[in-house]
């Protein structure tokens, strides 16, 4: 367990370098789900950087000495976790090394360049992991895990926190699942605070370690991601992010690409956001697989980032007021 001693130090640690994302009611989606429901939606995507990454990243440099700041860091990503790399090495005057993944958003990878990191690409994500490595081993600069780690997750934690206190009395919270640091520090901080809360992991067919993971009883790995929500697109999953998720989330629920696509509709029909696949997650799992199931409860969906251009929006998302009905 991830104490709620340091969760709240870390809180406090950060906050002069975070934003306090808000909370707000979601009435739209109550409509939609037929009422008799409290629905909230946390809005990390409008945390620095466009995601909940940028907590564990600074939680993560925060701890580095001096000679490994000079020394610089690396990370592996397909654009959020290294856009929140680069935004906390240059908050702690570092430099960032980030190896992204050849098909990135070209937005995704902007941010990374506008936050000052070099930017080197791989085919693929395990190719991607392999050339972090070898940075890591040449050049002595640290690797910045981008779910793994007990850093990672106390940053992920403090949204929990936040949610405990922003929404008291909470029956269940829904969390976005990729290599499992979100969803392993969120439910951390909520079982300790509020332990009758439901904490649900929602993981994208097509990237499902997660759930092959919770099957065999250890981390499992996938051959490929094949889903649009390439921020979930974790290749394995490793064994605190598992553990902590093992140990505290009550479900996991997976969703397909259409539910995906048209909860990015819904939610831009209903609350007027444009936010990538991953961060319609939940909301596609409340809509889809978790319909009728929560009456006379409040939920909170944790809305977890935006970093997608308008053009690839459009592409992916069913913005037409039938496929979002």
């Amino acid at each position: 367990m991830i104490g709620i001693d340091a969760i709240r130090a870390l809180q406090k640690t950060l906050r002069p370098r975070l934003i306090h994302t808000p909370v707000v009611r979601c009435p739209g989606l109550e409509g939609r789900y037929g009422g008799d429901v409290e629905i909230y939606a946390k809005l990390e995507f409008l945390q620095h950087t466009g995601t909940f990454k940028a907590r564990g990243a600074l939680a993560a440099l925060g701890r580095l000495g001096q000679e490994q700041l000079r020394a610089g860091v690396t990370a592996v990503s397909a654009g959020n976790h290294a856009i929140a790399v680069a935004f906390a090495a240059r908050e702690l005057g570092t430099s960032a090394k980030v190896v992204m993944i050849r098909s990135a958003n070209p937005f995704r990878v902007e941010r990374c360049q506008h936050f000052g990191a070099e930017v080197i690409f791989a085919d693929d994500v395990h190719s991607a992991f392999k050339r972090a490595e070898s940075i890591q081993s040449k050049e002595g600069r640290f690797f910045v895990h981008p779910f793994e780690g007990s850093d990672i997750v106390l940053g992920t934690a403090t949204v929990g926190a936040e949610i405990c206190d922003q929404v008291g009395g909470c029956d269940a919270v829904l969390v976005p699942v990729g290599g499992g640091g979100l969803c392993a520090g969120v439910a951390s901080a909520v079982k300790q605070l509020n332990p009758s809360c439901e904490v649900l992991g929602v993981e994208p067919e097509g990237a499902d370690t997660m759930h092959r993971s919770f099957r065999a009883g250890s981390p499992q790995g996938i051959q490929r991601v094949t889903t649009i929500a390439d921020s979930l697109g974790a290749p394995f999953a490793m064994p605190l992010s598992f553990g902590l998720c093992r140990d505290n989330v009550d479900e996991l629920v997976m969703v397909d690409d259409e539910q995906l696509r048209v909860a990015m509709g819904t939610l831009y029909h209903d609350m007027r956001i444009a936010v990538e696949p991953a961060c319609s997650a939940t909301t596609a799992a409340l809509l889809g697989p978790l319909r009728n199931r929560f009456r006379k409860k409040r939920i909170v969906l944790l809305l977890c980032g935006s970093n997608i251009d308008w053009q690839t929006f459009s592409k992916q998302a069913q913005l037409g007021m039938q496929d979002a009905a």
